[in-house]
């Protein structure tokens, strides 16, 4: 790859909205995106409910988007996505009592090469400014949302009624794939609403708490709140149980998780049936997640069910002192007991009683609801991708293709041209697959503004991070999870590879993606290179009761595999106690 070199899915930048970030989009878009995920996916589905998700929050009309009728909300630079960083801030400047900063502190990872808000005049809506003030009104107020319900339902629906897909034909594989496109859409556009309020109710709760002088006890208060991508970790801690009292699927787990259905399928004793025929229901309900899994590309648990595995292992050699609902009681215990002493200091004081009240509802809704939105999106994206899937494995059979992935290296168009001419278009794919694989060496740039990066200006993953560190160094992220805990730090670059990684252990990790989320339960803390206050790391580490400092910036790098370490959630410290020798 050289310094000139572009990649075929590279966006351009218009001039209403200059400024794009990595922040949140590497914790939700962590590695280079395929381009048949770009043009499905980000085009054609994320980008539309994003633009409705924001008409209708009255943050923008639909004329004030570039191109509104085929917009490019989330651009690609390098192969990797990037958040609006201009567009977001023009929701922050119009919302009542926020900040284009606010937001940033909300959304986005705090860093040096972040550029100040740039004030354009037609930033100024007073119609907007009132819309937007009733939808925050409606989020401080919400009982309950459901639309999301609704939409758990339909994405449950698709998963339930997936036809044989070996027996259709390659039109009705296509067809089925496309035929997501408007139901991704629609999940998304209700993700985006929730998740673009989800702020204010821990704002609110921060703000109570400042007022009674410690601003770290809105963090306590945040504990416990039941989210949907934890359910697997609960429904994988049983696994783990059911295989610890098993000989026989214990020792089916000794050769690792590659070989261990291949194990229990050879032994064929009543418990391996039995642990096979639960993990196959637990693949049914949960197999859609993935690392990087809003890209159909990636290879989501029911594909690759190595992660699951895995993290069952883990599990499995945890005692029950980790169990994700003892943690979580505790968890809720503190959390009570923190509300309890909270409502007793403001009692005399009903406007401060009255918001802690709302901004507590608010949070627990809408951070629910913002993990149950993206359980619902990444359930219609796996359908997207199985049927894809199959159309690739078929032209692998045929001698079309040598490798499955490389279907992925087309864009929606290209798919026709793909089974009608493939002869015409396989050479461009193979020159995509070789290009794309580089991509993940490298490092994107954090900020785009303005000038579109070449990729020579994207370092080597291998690259050291500057400074160093010593027994007492005190790196500082964001408090994302109450808690402290000390603990052997273990480095893990890939959640499919958590070699080393024991109970007890404290995880250091470059992103958490909802596919990581399991080997958060027999850590008794989580470090992260990157996460802002409503980053996916802080809302789960918090509904499974394990410390978490996010936004670390090159934690893993900085840290040594092996060092103790105190994790110290609720002050977002984490201090060296010994490096190894």
């Amino acid at each position: 790859m050289t310094e000139h070199d572009t990649w075929v899915g590279d966006s351009e930048l218009g001039e209403r909205f200059p400024a794009w970030t990595r922040g949140n989009a590497a914790d939700v878009f962590p590695d280079p995106f395929s381009p048949l995920g770009k043009s499905m996916v980000l085009l054609m589905s994320l980008s539309p409910g994003l633009r409705d998700a924001y008409i209708g929050l009255g943050a923008l009309n639909y004329d004030e988007f570039e191109n509104p009728d085929a917009p490019d909300l989330f651009k690609m630079f390098g192969g990797y996505v990037y958040n609006p960083l201009t567009l977001t801030r023009v929701l922050g400047y119009r919302m009542p009592g926020a900040t284009p900063e606010m937001i940033d502190k909300a959304f986005f990872d705090d860093k040096d090469e972040v550029p100040p808000y740039d004030h354009q005049d037609w930033h100024d809506s007073p119609d907007n400014d009132a819309r937007l003030g009733e939808s925050m009104a409606w989020a401080m107020s919400a009982t309950e949302l459901p639309m999301l319900e609704a939409d758990r339902d339909m994405a449950r629906a698709q998963r339930v009624n997936r036809p044989d897909l070996s027996t259709l034909t390659d039109s009705a594989l296509l067809a089925r794939a496309r035929s997501m496109v408007p139901l991704l859409q629609q999940t998304f556009e209700n993700a985006m609403t929730v998740s673009s309020l989800a702020s204010l109710g821990p704002g609110a709760l921060s703000a109570v708490c400042e007022g009674l002088g410690d601003p770290s006890l809105s963090i306590r208060l945040l504990a416990g709140i039941e989210v949907d991508s934890a359910a697997p970790s609960h429904a994988m801690w049983e696994l783990g149980r059911v295989a610890a009292a098993s000989d026989a699927v214990s020792a089916a787990f000794a050769d690792g998780p590659d070989l261990v259905l291949d194990r229990l399928r050879d032994t064929g004793s009543a418990d391996a049936e039995d642990f096979l025929e639960r993990f196959d229901a637990f693949l049914f309900e949960f197999g859609s997640r993935a690392q990087n899994e809003y890209d159909i590309y990636a290879s989501s648990w029911e594909i690759k069910p190595r992660i699951a595995l895995a993290a069952i292992d883990l599990m499995r050699r945890s005692d029950e002192s980790q169990a994700p609902s003892r943690r979580q009681a505790a968890s809720v215990a503190e959390r009570d007991r923190v509300l309890a002493e909270i409502r007793e200091k403001v009692a005399g004081d009903p406007e401060t009683a009255g918001l802690l009240e709302a901004a507590l509802g608010s949070a627990q809704q809408f951070l629910s609801g913002r993990e149950r939105a993206k359980t619902n999106t990444i359930t219609v994206i796996n359908e997207m991708r199985v049927a894809i899937r199959e159309f690739g494995r078929r032209l692998v059979e045929r001698g079309v293709l040598d490798e499955i992935d490389k279907v992925f290296m087309a864009d929606n168009h290209e798919l026709d041209r793909l089974r009608h001419a493939p002869q015409t278009i396989v050479a461009e794919l193979d020159a995509r697959w070789e290009q794309f694989r580089k991509l993940f060496d490298r490092k994107p740039v954090f900020i785009v503004n303005g000038r579109v990066p070449e990729l020579s200006e994207m370092t080597l993953r291998t690259a050291k991070a500057s400074g160093t560190i010593e027994v007492g160094t005190v790196l500082t992220g964001s408090a994302g999870s109450g808690g402290v805990a000390t603990g052997r730090a273990r480095v893990i670059l890939d959640a499919a590879d958590p070699e080393g990684l024991e109970p007890g252990d404290i995880l250091v990790a470059p992103q958490t993606d909802p596919s990581w989320v399991p080997l958060f339960v027999p850590a008794d803390g989580v470090i992260v290179d990157v996460g802002a206050m409503g980053s996916h790391a802080m809302i789960v580490s918090r509904e499974l009761g394990v410390p978490c400092v996010a936004s670390v910036t090159d934690a893993t790098k900085l840290i040594p595999d092996g060092a103790v370490v105190t994790v110290d959630g609720n002050a977002g410290t984490v201090t060296v106690v010994s490096l190894p020798e």
